[in-house]
């Protein structure tokens, strides 16, 4: 009787182990997995990337970052993703009808932000999109949008007009340093840029035209906190521009 029940109990003992190393795995596993999909990326709240914009997360090109929900923001392209999937806000629905002068975003613009008791200031031509600096009553930038030249919609700008405006006009750097950061982030990763012009402050951040050669090619954006550097990599080739 006892070396029978031996015998059955190894057996029985043995499965269990299988079973215990089995769903230990399997746990493992599916924390490993959620983890892995909800790191945060660089410009999320509570992460401060280096200053200069490298992150695990960079594009490939290293001057662009991937965006929420993993849509790439890369050159050439612009973005993979619509303002209003992107969590940013669609000001003013598209109606279809294409936009294709400074003049007819900055009426579109318009539109968008009177309810606000915004206005426009800088309109920027690109290849992609029209960029809109929109200011208060009192003449200080206030947020970035940009217009789609295909429909007309007008949506929060991607990038640090979504993640970084903390809605506070106290900045922790001066313009002057934004300058300097950003001109050390063009001579390291993006080769015969430099900022031009004065930096605009936004509450947050600062953003800057980059030139190459004397002519305006894009511009970025300086995270006023921590001197992260955001590169704009969704506009395209730069047409024209034009200050209110």
């Amino acid at each position: 009787m006892t070396g029978r029940g031996l015998t059955q109990a190894g057996p029985r003992w043995l499965a269990w182990l299988v079973l215990v190393v089995a769903s230990v795995l399997f746990v493992g596993s599916v924390v490993l997995a959620a983890w892995g999909g909800a790191r945060p990326y660089p410009g999320a709240a509570g992460v401060a990337p280096n200053w200069d914009g490298h992150g695990p997360m960079m594009g490939a090109n290293g001057r662009g970052w991937v965006g929420p929900s993993g849509g790439m923001m890369g050159a050439g392209g612009g973005s993979m993703m619509s303002g209003s999937m992107m969590g940013g806000g669609v000001w003013l629905a598209g109606d279809g009808v294409r936009v294709d002068t400074i003049t007819q975003a900055r009426a579109r613009a318009t539109q968008a932000a009177a309810v606000s008791g915004l206005i426009p200031g800088e309109v920027m031509q690109f290849t992609n999109n029209f960029y809109v600096e929109l200011r208060d009553a009192s003449g200080e930038a206030t947020t970035e949008v940009l217009v789609d030249p295909a429909t007309g919609a007008v949506s929060t700008e991607y990038g640090p007009a979504m993640m970084w405006n903390t809605g506070s006009r106290t900045a922790a750097m001066s313009a002057d340093e934004a300058d300097t950061i950003a001109n050390r982030w063009l001579q390291a990763n993006a080769a015969g840029e430099t900022a031009a012009g004065t930096a605009m402050e936004y509450p947050g951040y600062y953003t800057l035209d980059t030139a190459s050669g004397g002519t305006t090619v894009g511009m970025l954006s300086v995270n006023a906190t921590t001197g992260a550097v955001w590169y704009h990599t969704w506009h395209g080739e730069f047409v024209a521009e034009e200050d209110a």
